[in-house]
């Protein structure tokens, strides 16, 4: 469709509460169960941001609980060698290229930070291969900081609504930060990565059992 669907004004609120229960069955995107599972310190949760990148939640919450069983902090993991990180996560795509950067995070944390990743945006995006959505997942996650994660559902998702009109994950982000209620800017990707994976699907999405389909203009589909 064309993005002119006759539909109801949408009501993100009343989208919210919906989406609160249609995602309910469905497995909760991995940074938060690893959260939920104990592992929501700022680094553990950068570092399981980085393993998720271009690889599936089914495969990176389980890679992320093996490194984090063997190193949980920059001490522990400053201890393992770069080939012994990427062996634990060969799982991961790049995991050659993924251990060398974490290895490079807890190295410059302990002789830089004092070994303690603080809650803040400029310092996370400035680790080398650390952009906005990594970075804003764990200020939401660990630290509690309203911020808004982009992924491809994200960013997907809100475009279909036709919440926002956007092209790109980053100009997604700065739609969102203007139009977005801040109440639920850590809530958006919890609730958008699972109901993207199951119903609003980047093919063949299940429109006709999508909780929010009378307010949704169906752009794209």
């Amino acid at each position: 469709m064309d993005g002119n669907k006759s539909c109801l004004p949408f009501d993100i609120d009343t989208v919210m509460v919906a989406l609160r229960e249609a995602v309910r069955p469905f497995p909760k995107a991995a940074m938060f169960e690893l959260a939920e599972q104990g592992y929501r310190s700022p680094f553990e949760q950068l570092i399981a941001c980085i393993l998720s990148i271009r690889t599936y939640d089914e495969v990176s919450l389980p890679v992320s609980i093996r490194l984090f069983e063997r190193a949980r902090t920059p001490e522990a993991m400053i201890k393992l060698t770069p080939e012994e990180i990427a062996s634990l996560i060969q799982e991961s795509t790049f995991a050659e290229a993924k251990a060398q950067q974490i290895w490079d995070i807890a190295d410059r944390l302990l002789t830089e930070l004092g070994g303690e990743l603080p809650c803040d945006y400029d310092t996370m995006t400035s680790f080398k291969g650390v952009g906005a959505k990594c970075a804003n997942l764990a200020l939401g996650i660990a630290c509690g900081v309203p911020s808004i994660s982009v992924d491809v559902h994200v960013h997907r998702v809100t475009n279909r609504w036709g919440y926002v009109q956007t092209r790109t994950p980053e100009k997604t982000l700065a739609a969102l930060q203007a139009k977005l209620p801040q109440a639920y800017w850590i809530e958006i990707n919890e609730l958008l990565v699972p109901f993207g994976k199951h119903i609003c699907t980047g093919n063949r999405p299940k429109c006709p059992t999508c909780p929010v389909l009378e307010m949704c203009q169906q752009v794209g589909v």
